[in-house]
């Protein structure tokens, strides 16, 4: 690193930056989608229906039981994903796209899972007073259930959380252009590790955001309860 110029470091330092716009979509739209989708599939999970709840397990098995990278592998090569996107898509949005697809259903199984915890570690007997109050069973969840669980999950969430950050760079291997893709690049033009020091600085300062986050959400609902 010592050999780096100053106008190499400020070039490095900007393309380094927009592929961090990359890594934050993808985590982004990754939380949109893998947060309501877990809920329903808990949901199924703790459901009656027999053919139901089997088939959410083994969604569960397969998303948790097998590698991220093999799933993005899986959904790039083996489905038609550039069949069915529109043509005016580019190449690095089809790719994108894909990604985020993958990443929203692997990560709604692990959220799944913590949130049957967080419903299932509310004692019934809080239900059965809620129901013997008149209290229908949307707004025994809402108002009774609900605020529990929330407090209950927070700080297996915020682990997640911080794993996703760290896990999108996984998206490398169907090349799309995030940090670490783009570390690896400029690493192999300039030979130097900068690019990858770079790189895990800016992850680093996403998880110290994320963490910070976390960490006043559950100072301030502890005030509440």
């Amino acid at each position: 690193m010592a050999n780096l110029t100053w106008d190499e470091i400020l070039r490095t330092l900007e393309r380094m930056l927009g592929a961090s716009v990359t890594t934050l979509e993808l985590f982004g739209f990754t939380l949109l989608f893998a947060l309501p989708l877990g809920l329903l599939v808990s949901f199924g999970r703790m459901s009656k229906v027999k053919p139901l709840r089997w088939a959410i397990q083994l969604y569960l098995l397969i998303m948790r039981g097998t590698p991220l990278m093999i799933q993005l592998i899986f959904f790039w090569f083996v489905l038609p994903a550039k069949s069915i996107l529109p043509d005016s898509f580019s190449d690095q949005t089809c790719r994108l796209i894909v990604a985020i697809v993958a990443f929203s259903l692997n990560y709604a199984a692990y959220f799944a899972e913590i949130y049957r915890s967080g419903i299932e570690g509310v004692p019934s007997g809080q239900r059965e007073a809620a129901s013997v109050l008149g209290f229908s069973r949307g707004q025994t969840f809402f108002h009774v259930v609900l605020p529990q669980v929330v407090k209950r999950i927070l700080p297996p969430m915020g682990n997640e959380f911080m794993t996703l950050v760290k896990d999108t760079s996984l998206a490398q291997v169907i090349a799309v252009a995030e940090m670490t893709w783009l570390a690896g690049k400029i690493q192999a033009s300039m030979v130097s590790i900068f690019p990858v020091v770079v790189a895990a600085m800016f992850y680093l300062m996403m998880n110290a955001v994320v963490s910070k986050c976390f960490s006043v959400a559950e100072k301030r609902l502890s005030y509440y309860h």
